[in-house]
């Protein structure tokens, strides 16, 4: 069956052109896309699938996506273009209207079938577009099951918007080629990372609002414990402190949901349906966010669970509608298109960077010139180094010695071990008592801004109160007022000055270091986020955010000595 209407060039952003255009060139059986979510990777594979059925280089297209809602969002998406795919094909049955350009599965799907697709595609020339292809190594079988059902396909387009796997399992038809240590990396046909789609205006800026505060709980024997989420802690008491402070029942969660509730109204201003996600570890927890939620706000929100057969309806009714708050476990973490989502809170113990990148991908698609988001999350180091770094792009490499250390753990292993630590704990007794909220610091561009101070008072209410609509370039200017404004009451004894722990001092250090960043940016013309970048290659060490007092000693000195 032909595609409804001739493809086109027009509408296209500029990467998907660009990749467009080599992709015709080239003619590649096989094609490896990685774009930043957000940037518009379904726009641009339906593109090459309405080419490749309207010179019948194809006659079918078979798309393989990770969840079962995605295969309705791509199918509503294909339509548009006049390309009509079949979500609902089931294995029982490989009958399909002949009205049909094709069909979408899921990775499980073809998975406990393999054969059935295998046959499809052999008998038809097909193009076979895998969204999310890091998927192909979710386990051993999922690869061999994508492999044996898409061997013999006409073609072949991959796509993905996130770093790559942390372990050693190879993606079926992703080329690898060895990198400068030896070591066979995934190799891309054409890349269009964040830091590009942000100069383009393609995705929007993101500020990251970090929480910390003392955390308390008590073991099987009675003894209790505090440790103050943000500063230098063993694996162990970061772990307690970050479950004491996501716990429902504490004080942090319901002052970290009001905060963020209160910057969802400030962006509602600007954006009348802009709408925020709370991002949950699991369903009771989402359960009982989302009833704190109807507290707070007055509102009920949109709650949505994996396992529960009208998680799709309740997305998509979410999506076009204008209500404040969705709460979600996985189901909105990845390809799910929510456009505006502006604020979330990141309220699970999940620190992949995989996991990481996907959830904040649903928050950064632009609409329109000025829009950011901003993202609510507990100052912990694995977090914190995430949010500084949002501009890196990884690939995937094979047989990476010391893996462990570079904190990219398998996603599911990751999230595996930590529901048999948390059930663990409670088997064993630890009762977690509570943490108060304290706004830590405010991430932009690398960088970090503010002044520590408790969750409900005016300083944080500074930074709640950013208008809804800045360029990246006035986000920066304003966080860096907003920071001496508060220097300056604090000087000037209008606010208490906090005593001088390890906490205050990194505060400051992160403080003098932003300011004379902010003076080279001036001087010499180079984007802050470079000049942080440029320190850090220089004098070693994380992320401002993640950095020990020694370090930012250390880029403070460098900046003084360097001109650039």
């Amino acid at each position: 069956m032909p595609v409804d209407t001739a493809p086109s060039t027009q509408g296209l952003r500029g990467w998907q052109r660009k990749a467009l255009v080599k992709y015709l060139t080239t003619k590649p059986r096989d094609f490896l896309a990685v774009a930043t979510p957000g940037a518009g990777k379904t726009t641009f594979a339906l593109r090459v699938a309405a080419e490749l059925l309207a010179d019948r280089t194809v006659d079918t297209i078979t798309i393989v996506v990770p969840t079962e809602h995605l295969k309705f969002q791509w199918a509503a998406s294909a339509a548009r273009l006049g390309i009509h795919l079949d979500p609902r094909f089931s294995n029982s049955n490989a009958q399909t209207s002949s009205e049909y350009h094709g069909v979408v599965v899921t990775y499980a799907q073809v998975a406990s079938h393999p054969t059935r697709h295998r046959v499809r595609t052999e008998n038809r020339r097909t193009l076979v577009i895998f969204d999310e292809i890091h998927h192909g190594g979710d386990s051993k079988s999922w690869g061999d099951a994508i492999r044996e059902a898409f061997s013999d396909a006409t073609r072949r387009l991959a796509l993905t918007g996130t770093p790559f796997r942390s372990d050693d399992n190879p993606i079926p038809f992703v080329t690898y080629e060895p990198d400068e240590s030896g070591f066979l990396k995934s190799k891309a046909d054409f890349v269009y990372g964040y830091s590009d789609a942000l100069r383009d205006g393609v995705v929007r800026p993101v500020v990251f609002l970090a929480y910390s505060g003392e955390a308390r709980w008590r073991d099987s024997a009675g003894e209790e414990y505090a440790a103050r989420l943000g500063e230098p802690l063993t694996a162990e008491q970061t772990a307690r402190a970050w479950r004491t402070a996501l716990n429902p029942k504490g004080e942090w969660m319901p002052a970290v949901i009001k905060a963020a509730d209160k910057r969802l109204q400030q962006k509602r201003v600007h954006v009348p349906d802009a709408g925020g996600m709370i991002i949950a570890s699991d369903q009771t927890a989402a359960r009982a966010y989302a009833r704190l939620l109807e507290q707070i706000t007055g509102e009920t929100p949109t709650v949505v669970l994996s396992d529960d057969p009208g998680a799709s309806d309740r997305i998509s009714e979410y999506s076009a509608g204008d209500s404040r708050w969705l709460v979600a476990v996985r189901m909105v973490s990845e390809g799910v298109d929510v456009p505006r989502l502006a604020v979330g809170v990141y309220a699970t113990s999940a620190s992949t960077p995989l996991f990481f990148a996907q959830a904040i991908g649903r928050f950064v698609r632009s609409r329109r010139p000025g829009e950011t988001a901003s993202i609510f999350l507990p100052s912990v180091p694995n977090l914190l180094l995430l949010a500084s770094e949002m501009e890196s792009q990884r690939n995937h490499v094979l047989g990476k010695p010391h893996r462990e250390s570079d904190g990219l753990d398998d996603e599911l292993l990751e999230d595996a071990k930590r529901r048999k630590d948390e059930k663990t704990e409670q088997d064993g007794g630890v009762e977690y008592l509570g943490a108060q909220a304290e706004l830590d610091q405010v991430i932009f561009d690398g960088a970090s801004f503010g002044t520590a101070t408790p969750a409900g008072s005016e300083e944080e209410a500074d930074y709640l109160g950013i208008p809804g609509l800045l360029d990246p370039e006035q986000m920066r200017d304003l966080l860096r007022r907003r920071q001496e404004e508060q220097l300056r009451k604090r000087s000037t004894g209008e606010v208490p000055v906090p005593s001088q722990t390890a906490h205050s001092k990194l505060r400051e250090l992160r403080r003098e270091l932003n300011t004379l960043v902010s003076i080279a940016h001036h001087r010499t013309g180079k984007p802050h986020g470079w000049i942080h970048n440029e320190l850090r290659r220089i004098c070693g060490g994380p992320p401002v955010a993640a950095a020990t007092s020694e370090q930012l000693q250390a880029r403070i000195e460098a900046v003084r000595k360097l001109q650039f």
